[in-house]
């Protein structure tokens, strides 16, 4: 059983997958059924995928990728390999100060414990790690 709710994250995940689903289906000139027929992914997972209501399994996301052979990442940008020059820069400023508590930090969809954040800001702000 799932846990009822997504990270913002997630939320965001499930439409950027969607919109990266329907770009590859205009471009390949096939239907929604034949994703079905030939990757036996069935109709309403599909329309779920395709509509941003639900997150495909890595299974599927690899299944999907070989059907319009690409990357796995053209479909879910979690699969992609970021090397040190291409890492995305996250601004960390303001965690844990009062004005941003409303914001949740979530790592793996887990939600990070505001003692953790507050030990991350002060390791990147000093260099130093100390508990």
């Amino acid at each position: 059983m799932g846990r009822g709710y997504l990270t913002p994250q997630e939320i965001e995940l499930k439409k950027t997958i969607s919109l990266n689903l329907n770009n590859l289906l205009n471009s390949s000139q096939k239907k929604k059924v034949d994703i079905h027929r030939e990757v036996g992914i069935p109709k309403s997972t599909i329309t779920d995928y395709f509509k941003g209501n639900s997150l495909p399994s890595k299974e599927n996301v690899a299944k999907l990728a070989e059907f319009f052979n690409v990357p796995d990442y053209e479909i879910d940008p979690r699969f992609k390999k970021n090397t040190d020059d291409e890492k995305e820069h996250i601004d960390l400023t303001g965690i844990s100060r009062p004005e941003t508590e409303e914001k949740i930090f979530s790592y793996e969809g887990k939600e990070i414990p505001k003692r953790d954040l507050e030990l991350i800001r002060r390791i990147l702000e000093t260099g130093e790690y100390d508990e």
